[in-house]
């Protein structure tokens, strides 16, 4: 795996977990009680955006580590999760 594979896979995973976290302890406004005008009531009161940003990255790379290690070690190949056999013809190679 290149160093740019390594790269996009981290940001997949990064933004998988980002998706996962941001509904966490989500609190409306019409929750709260406190409505500012011109947004929606169902609008989030206090994301937490930076404590969010800094569990998604942490979880990210903790999940990030072994799927990369198992990539990089060779215990899985692509021809081992090949279904239809594309890569064994040569057309993708």
């Amino acid at each position: 795996m290149a160093i740019s594979s390594a790269l996009v896979l981290f940001a997949v995973i990064w933004f998988l977990c980002l998706f996962v976290m941001l509904p966490i302890r989500i609190r409306s406004q019409k929750e709260n009680g406190s409505v500012v005008m011109g947004t929606p009531p169902s609008a989030p009161s206090n994301p937490m955006l930076k404590i969010k940003l800094k569990w998604t990255t942490l979880i990210a790379f903790l999940v990030w580590l072994p799927a990369a290690g198992v990539i990089w070690s060779g215990i899985i190949t692509i021809e081992q999760i090949d279904f239809f056999g594309l890569w064994g013809d040569g057309r993708y190679s």
